[in-house]
């Protein structure tokens, strides 16, 4: 697989608690140099990007980042403010106590409500896979679908697994024609990463894809 379809595909991630401005800057710069979909930031970080490298990027966010059980009103005012602040892309987590609680309707209405408020933006559900069974699996790709959501993605990355090619093939089979899949999390190698775009995924979130393709 071409390293440029690999980094077309990636966006290039950097979302550890510590995070400097130094290392924003050098994903920025490096995003630029691969040409990747985007950079995946924390949200502190949004506005200062775009004073500093304007519309030279795509700049992507979280949302109810890492654990999702924030409740909707603050998910949807951090997703507004990132937007404000210049986002285009918005990761949501989603509440994960829903899905093992059974109320898959609070999933889809939260999603609906992110993705009135991202507007136009694309929007990307995370629903961290290491925690849920086959059938949860099945069931929120019907709440992505109908939330209205752009992409499924499998993980945050700060779970206890990340992107898995199964999981990447069982959404393919369940998702609506209109949602997307992006891989995310424990992909540490080359071929963990084109393992990931062959079972299905459209993006890679990834720290490493640049230093493994460039």
């Amino acid at each position: 697989m071409e390293p440029k379809e690999i980094l077309s595909r990636t966006d290039h991630t950097v979302l550890k608690a510590f995070t400097t401005w130094e290392e924003i800057e050098k994903l920025c710069e490096e995003a630029i140099e691969y040409n990747t979909a985007s950079v995946c930031v924390p949200p502190c970080y949004v506005k200062r990007i775009k004073e500093r490298y304007g519309n030279g990027l795509v700049i992507c966010t979280v949302v109810g980042f890492p654990l999702g059980y924030s409740v909707t009103e603050a998910k949807v005012a951090e997703t507004r403010a990132a937007i404000a602040d210049g986002a285009e892309e918005i990761d949501m987590v989603i509440n994960i106590t829903d899905i093992k609680n059974g109320d898959f309707d609070r999933v889809t209405d939260e999603i609906k409500a992110l993705k009135e408020a991202a507007g136009g933006r694309i929007l990307k559900v995370i629903v961290e896979t290491c925690y849920l069974d086959e059938d949860e699996k099945v069931r929120i790709c019907e709440c992505v679908t109908d939330g209205g959501a752009d992409y499924i993605k499998t993980s945050t990355g700060f779970g206890i697994a990340g992107a898995q090619p199964e999981d990447i093939e069982l959404f393919r089979k369940h998702i609506g024609p209109n949602v997307k899949i992006k891989a995310s999390g424990g992909m540490s190698t080359k071929e963990d990463h084109e393992a990931c775009v062959r079972a299905g995924a459209d993006r890679l979130g990834s720290s490493k894809a640049v230093s493994l393709f460039k």
